[in-house]
């Protein structure tokens, strides 16, 4: 099948009982054993599994090329899933500007459990420095949120390999449609469902996806069914639902924001536009290379002071003005403001998630803002 089709009908099942095209949601939280005990369903309790979980992960699975999949209630608790997972002492390697909830929970959470190092992904020579022996896991987040950096996926692995170390890939900007990390040999696959696959800002989640099952995706499995960190038969059903229309919304969002993003490095107002789409992106290449398209979401600097990007999220009329991206509706957010004060993300910087809104009409109301700066 191809992705479309996938995306369809690989987490959907005809219900036998009743012949209902979609599957319904299964709320029970228990199931009933056989005479003899066993399990006849395949379902014993639904931390551990539910039809409409197992629906989700079938399809997240398949759309990734993976072997398995997990999911759990965040993006964040998915994260969470593999740092649990590696042994007590072990450090990462993560993006300089990791997505600052992961990187909080890395700091607050495991400290004192593993030890991470924060480099520039795109710089392979610094990745290689900061290689130690008790390395085991880098962390690969590309497009980076809120700076749209690029990691040369490939290239990582290459080194990764040279050193018996795992890579887990975000892949929550680009998705599926638009980036494959596993055939570019990444290891392990992460998702915050809540954005594009969700697609509507309604539903909560995350994911891992495998490359193949092993020891250490065991311990993640594991880690799903005894810390109860899932997500709700019906967050999976509402997310399912909002992967049928991902290949055609991701479409409209990238075409969306590659004119939004060419508008905004044209005014005069705009200090830096960051885009991967873009051909003045320092890595424009390596994007175009590992990416089919470039995906919605853009951040651009506004010249002037915090204030003067502040006003500009104040001002808009089509954008809301609030965190988290991935949904038909354009939002705007002046992120340092969000991250507090061990941000590392320009103050005056802006990040837009493009939505699916006419691009003339989102073009226009920027216009509007950035002309009163």
């Amino acid at each position: 099948m191809k992705l479309e089709t996938i995306a369809i009908h690989a987490g959907n099942k005809v219900d036998s009982s009743t012949g209902a095209v979609i599957q319904p949601i299964t709320l029970s939280t228990t199931f009933e054993r056989a005479e003899d005990g066993g399990y006849p369903h395949g379902f014993i309790y639904t931390r551990a599994e539910n039809p409409n979980r197992s629906s989700l992960e079938r399809v997240l699975s398949a759309l990734e090329g993976g072997e398995a999949a997990a999911a759990f209630s965040s993006g964040n608790a998915a994260g969470s899933a593999v740092f649990q997972a590696l042994e007590p002492g072990s450090h990462i390697i993560a993006p300089s500007d990791m997505y600052h909830g992961l990187r909080t929970l890395i700091n607050v959470v495991y400290k004192g459990i593993l030890v991470a190092d924060y480099v520039d992904l795109s710089d392979i020579t610094a990745i290689e420095k900061a290689i130690r022996p008790s390395t085991k896991l880098i962390w690969v987040e590309t497009p980076s949120n809120p700076l749209l950096k690029v990691t040369d996926i490939d290239a990582v692995v290459r080194l990764a390999k040279r050193h018996g170390i795992m890579v887990c890939c975000d892949n929550t900007f680009a998705t599926p449609v638009f980036q494959r990390p596993f055939e570019l040999g990444a290891d392990i696959v992460m998702h915050s469902t809540t954005k594009y696959f969700g697609g509507h800002s309604d539903v909560l989640g995350g994911i891992l996806i495998t490359r193949r099952k092993d020891f250490f995706w065991e311990k993640i499995k594991n880690i799903q069914a005894l810390s109860g960190a899932v997500p709700a038969p019906f967050d999976c059903y509402m997310t399912v639902r909002g992967i049928k229309t991902l290949p055609y919304r991701m479409k409209g969002h990238a075409a969306n924001a590659q004119k939004v993003a060419e508008f905004l490095q044209a005014h005069p107002a705009v200090e830096k536009v960051y885009y991967p789409g873009l051909k003045d992106h320092p890595l424009h290449e390596v994007a175009a290379r590992q990416m089919s398209g470039f995906g919605g979401m853009l951040s651009f600097l506004v010249k002037g002071s915090p204030d003067d990007a502040r006003n500009v999220a104040n001002r808009v009329k089509f954008f809301t003005q609030a965190t988290s991206l991935g949904g038909v509706e354009s939002l705007i957010e002046h992120r340092a403001s969000v991250e507090g004060p061990d941000t590392k993300t320009p103050f005056n910087l802006l990040r837009v998630s493009v939505g699916l809104e006419n691009a003339e009409d989102l073009i226009a109301d920027l216009k509007q803002a950035l002309d009163g700066v």
